[in-house]
C-alpha cells in the first residue's frame, strides 16, 4: 500500500482563543492542508471562526464574515460559522408534536423558534475530545444536551468532527445519540465572500448554483407553507448557474419580498443520500475562488444576507452590510416536524443520527 507522502500532509494544533464572560476558557483549533487551505474552529459554539483559501494567483484570503475575537461571538451572537442545534432554521410558532405530545421551544424570532431557540448549541462552550495530524487532520467536539434543554425532550449527546484533508477539503460530520424520541436538525451557519471577508466586492456578484428542481415557499413570518414549489421560470432557479444578485431585488416575486432577499429552503434533487453529494457551487469570477457543498441531507438553506444591517462590525473592523456574505446551510428543512410531507427530523434512541457535509475549496481558470 502507498504511503501518503509526509510532506503533504495535513496538520492540527491548538491555542487559547480567550475567555468568555464567565471566565470560561475558549479553545481555538487549526487545521491547515498542503494546498494552502486552513480552517480554525473555537470550541465556543463548535464555530468555523476562519478558513483561508487561496485564489487563482495563489493569494491567500479569509473567505469568512465574523468576529475577530471570542468576547464578540458571545456579546452579539449572530450564527456565523456555528453548529446549529438542536433545530436548525424555523419551528413554527416555536411548537412541534412528538407521540402525541407538544413541546413548546423559546420564540427567539418573531414569535417562531430558530436555531434551536433559547441556549442553543451556537452560544455553548464545546469540549475538544481530540486531534491529530496526518494525511487528514482532525479534531473532534463534543456537547451533552440534557433532557428538556430550551424544551427538547431527550438527553442528547453529539459530537461534531472537523476534518481537512491534504487538497483541502474539509468535511464536517454531525453524529449525535437521544436517550428519548426527539427532533434534531443540525447543520454549520458559515457565511461565505468568495472574494474574501471585507473585499470590495460583496457576495452579489458570485456565480450560484443549486441542483435543486423546487423550494419550499414562505409565509409573512418565513415558515414554509408546506408547498414545494418549482423553480422554473423564477428567480429560484439555479440550476443552470447565475449571480447571487440578479434576483434578489426582484420586487414582483411575493417570496423575494417576504425574505427582504433569498432567505429559503431549496429541495434537492438527490434527496437523502448514504454519501455527500452536491447541494451548492459558488464561485467568484474575479479571483477564481470555488467553493462546492456536498452533503447528505436533502435541503439547503440559502441565505443572502438580508438581515446584514451596517451595525455589525466583524474582521478587521470592516463594517457588514446586506449582501456582504451569504449561507448555504445543508439541513432536513424548515419546520418539518409540523410538516409531515417533509423529510422527517425524528431521532430515537438507538438510531444515531448522522449527518456529512464538505467544504470544497477550489479554483477555476481564467
Amino acid at each position: 500500500m502507498a504511503l501518503s507522502n509526509p510532506a503533504l500532509a495535513a496538520d492540527a494544533s491548538q491555542t487559547a482563543a480567550g475567555a468568555l464572560s464567565d471566565g470560561t476558557q475558549v479553545t481555538a483549533v487549526t487545521l491547515k492542508a498542503a494546498n494552502g487551505v486552513s480552517a480554525t474552529i473555537l470550541t465556543y459554539g463548535a464555530t468555523l471562526w476562519k478558513m483561508m483559501a487561496p485564489d487563482r494567483d495563489g493569494k491567500t484570503a479569509d473567505i469568512l464574515l465574523g468576529y475577530d475575537d471570542v468576547a464578540s461571538y458571545e456579546k452579539r451572537p449572530n450564527y456565523w460559522g456555528a453548529t446549529i442545534g438542536r433545530y436548525g432554521n424555523r419551528i413554527a410558532d416555536g411548537k412541534f408534536t412528538l407521540d402525541g405530545k407538544t413541546y413548546q421551544l423559546p420564540q427567539n424570532d418573531h414569535g417562531q423558534s430558530l436555531h434551536g431557540g433559547g441556549k442553543g448549541f451556537d452560544v455553548q462552550n464545546w469540549k475538544v475530545e481530540s486531534i491529530k495530524s496526518g494525511p487528514v487532520a482532525t479534531a473532534v467536539f463534543s456537547l451533552v444536551s440534557p433532557d428538556g434543554a430550551s424544551g427538547y425532550p431527550g438527553t442528547v449527546k453529539t459530537k461534531v468532527t472537523y476534518s481537512l484533508d491534504e487538497k483541502g477539503n474539509l468535511q464536517i460530520v454531525f453524529d449525535a445519540t437521544t436517550d428519548k424520541p426527539t427532533v434534531l436538525n443540525m447543520t454549520n451557519h458559515a457565511i461565505f465572500n468568495m472574494a474574501g471577508e471585507g473585499s470590495p466586492r460583496d457576495a452579489m456578484q458570485e456565480v450560484l448554483t443549486i441542483p435543486a428542481g423546487h423550494y419550499t415557499p414562505v409565509n409573512d413570518k418565513l415558515i414554509p407553507t408546506g408547498e414545494l414549489r418549482d423553480v422554473t421560470g423564477t428567480v429560484f432557479d439555479f440550476r443552470k448557474g447565475r449571480l447571487v444578485g440578479e434576483g434578489i431585488r426582484d420586487g414582483k416575486d411575493e417570496q423575494i419580498v417576504m425574505g427582504r432577499g433569498y432567505d429559503h429552503n431549496f429541495a434537492l434533487d438527490k434527496g437523502v443520500t448514504k454519501t455527500p453529494e452536491l447541494a451548492a457551487r459558488l464561485e467568484d469570477p474575479v479571483s477564481g475562488r470555488v467553493l462546492e457543498l456536498l452533503t447528505t441531507e436533502p435541503g439547503v438553506q440559502f441565505y443572502a444576507g438580508n438581515f446584514l444591517d451596517g451595525t455589525f462590525i466583524g474582521k478587521n473592523g470592516h463594517l457588514y452590510r446586506m449582501g456582504d456574505g451569504i449561507a448555504l446551510e445543508p439541513q432536513k428543512f424548515p419546520d418539518s416536524p409540523n410538516h409531515s410531507n417533509f423529510p422527517s427530523t425524528r431521532v430515537d434512541p438507538g438510531k444515531p443520527y448522522k449527518h456529512v457535509m464538505i467544504y470544497r475549496v477550489s479554483t477555476s481558470s481564467r
